[in-house]
């Protein structure tokens, strides 16, 4: 189980996260993470999560994975391959990559034979708490239409977000909630922990910013206040 609260960076395929900048921003994650003893864990796209994997002690997700066993399926990321590398879970079921509910049922329960996290996204309070059923480490309630405008989800939707929280409760009270879309700085991540989430998921606010080290920090410090 992570230590909440968390801090979850999904690096997408952005230009500023390809090749040596992923390292690079993981590096910076982990350095925050280590100041401030916030979880934080990094999202890298999927070419670079083996070699992040073992240059960093902090939590490191898949982007995504696919419900076959391990044979031919060529091009396919199973969750044994992801596993291999030396990941410690799998973000399932985000907007830009949506999965069927039945795949996400059958990739938790094999996620938890291999001892991986699975975060699942959702895109509404009911939605987080079929998700939350599952059973996976986390549920993530993303309004698709506020993912990367700079608009949090935590300031635009808060009741939304005290829906989702209460539905995820609801549905599974061992599942941590968490929330995100456009969380961009660290009112954001107060706003969000005040509203009953265990944590955030961000994505271009940290890989595009002009100091990743300091916004991150900024977030982290304001996450030490709900430990």
């Amino acid at each position: 189980m992570l230590k909440t609260p968390i801090i979850l960076l999904n690096f997408k395929l952005y230009s500023q996260a390809l090749g040596k900048h992923a390292l690079e921003l993981a590096k910076v994650a982990e350095k925050v993470a280590h100041e401030t003893n916030i979880t934080i864990g990094v999202i890298p796209p999927l070419v670079e999560l083996g070699r992040i994997a073992q240059s960093i002690d902090i939590p490191i997700f898949a982007q995504t994975a696919e419900p076959h066993p391990a044979g031919s399926h060529t091009g396919s990321v199973t969750l044994t391959s992801i596993k291999e590398t030396g990941a410690t879970g799998v973000l399932l079921n985000h907007s830009e990559r949506p999965l069927k509910l039945i795949d996400i049922d059958a990739m938790i329960a094999s996620a938890k034979k291999l001892n991986l996290l699975t975060v699942v996204c959702s895109n509404n309070p009911r939605v987080s708490k079929a998700a939350a059923v599952l059973d996976p480490t986390a549920v993530a309630f993303e309004p698709p239409e506020l993912i990367g405008t700079g608009i949090s989800v935590s300031t635009a939707q808060p009741e939304v977000v005290q829906e989702a929280v209460q539905q995820i409760q609801e549905g599974n009270p061992k599942v941590l909630p968490l929330c995100g879309a456009g969380v961009s700085t660290a009112e954001d991540v107060s706003q969000a922990l005040r509203l009953g989430t265990k944590g955030v998921l961000l994505a271009s606010a940290y890989v595009k910013a002009k100091n990743p080290y300091q916004l991150l920090l900024e977030m982290a410090t304001a996450a030490q206040k709900y430990v």
